[in-house]
């Protein structure tokens, strides 16, 4: 869930009910007059990506928003959101991660170790297509692109939809 950001941008025809999985308090802090404003209901799951205490099959649709980067244990967390995720439900995703220029991926790999220090276990070069797909996730669409207002290093991004 982190700090809110795409509450804004839930469609409220489509929307009643949103479990934010956010297991830092300061990023809860950060959200919570996002939180307060949402024109849905918002319950909090405190539990990392790894332990969603969902039933199976009881989400529509799971939204990945810059997350992957961080999880410790992406395969774990991939194969809870599966198993939460309906028959027929959608994965969406706008992810950052592996480069596909050799010399942008060289950096990424010297740059890793330091930059997950200082950016709360970042890793630059996920390769977000080959995580979905072992997680049992089959990519629909995507999309990607260097996002001009960041540096190559961090910047290039996935985005689309799987089931």
């Amino acid at each position: 869930m982190g700090s809110g950001l795409n509450i804004p941008f839930y469609d409220t025809d489509k929307v009643e009910m949103v479990w934010g999985l956010e297991p830092s308090e300061g990023m809860r802090r950060k959200a919570r007059n996002r939180v307060k404003a949402a024109p849905f209901s918002l319950q909090w799951l405190g539990l990392p990506g790894e332990q969603i205490p969902l039933d199976a099959n009881s989400a529509d649709t799971i939204v990945l928003t810059y997350t992957l980067c961080t999880i410790p244990d992406w395969n774990a967390a991939l194969q809870q959101m599966r198993r939460v995720l309906k028959p027929g439900g959608k994965l969406l995703f706008s992810e950052h991660g592996k480069a596909p220029d050799e010399a942008i991926r060289r950096w990424q790999n010297r740059i890793n170790p330091y930059w997950g220090k200082m950016a709360g276990g970042c890793h630059l070069n996920r390769d977000i297509p080959a995580l979905l797909t072992a997680g049992g996730f089959k990519i629909k669409e995507i999309e990607s692109i260097y996002m001009p207002s960041m540096p190559k290093i961090a910047g290039f991004t996935y985005w689309g939809y799987a089931d």
